[in-house]
């Protein structure tokens, strides 16, 4: 599982260093202004970073969804008068073995008990369903986008490899 750590940096914005599954390490600095840098570790020297590219708000929104396999460019939120501070959306693959696998998403109630929703999912197909109900069933290889708090989205992880109802 990868890990992601948020350091606030005061007149900036903020700093979240990624280490991934593979053991890559790379830092993407968010500013105020919606500008973002990321780096990685030197080749030469791994403490030192170098910056990989430099990215508008618009250009990360559309690598965004590239990278997160949706085919969908957020145009209105760039013209939102208000954020949602305590909004998360995050990604979520279901691999073999998690016990949620082959249960509904009412079954296994996931609303009542984490306070998350799942607003999209992406089959191992590729087939796109966008405010799945209820009645929809978990696979292996589904691809999970869920929105809430982050500690409620990663309760709510927990609650899917180990398929608490």
């Amino acid at each position: 599982m990868s890990v992601i750590r948020e350091t606030d940096l005061p007149g900036i914005g903020r700093k979240f260093l990624i280490d991934t599954e593979e053991g890559d390490r790379f830092i993407v600095i968010l500013h105020e202004d919606g500008k973002r840098e990321l780096f990685c570790p030197s080749p030469e020297d791994p403490e030192e970073l170098m910056r990989v590219m430099t990215l508008t708000d618009t250009e990360a929104r559309q690598l965004g969804g590239i990278v997160g396999g949706m085919n969908y460019q957020p145009t209105a939120l760039e013209k939102a008068e208000h954020t949602l501070d305590h909004l998360s959306i995050e990604w979520h693959k279901l691999k073999k073995g998690m016990k949620a696998i082959g249960r509904s998403i009412g079954e296994l109630k996931i609303r009542e008990n984490t306070g998350t929703v799942v607003i999209a999912s992406i089959e191992s197909s590729h087939k796109q369903t966008v405010s799945p109900g209820p009645e929809y069933v978990l696979a292996e290889g589904m691809t999970l986008v869920l929105a809430g708090e982050r500690q409620n989205i990663q309760t709510l992880k927990r609650m899917l490899e180990a398929g608490d109802a």
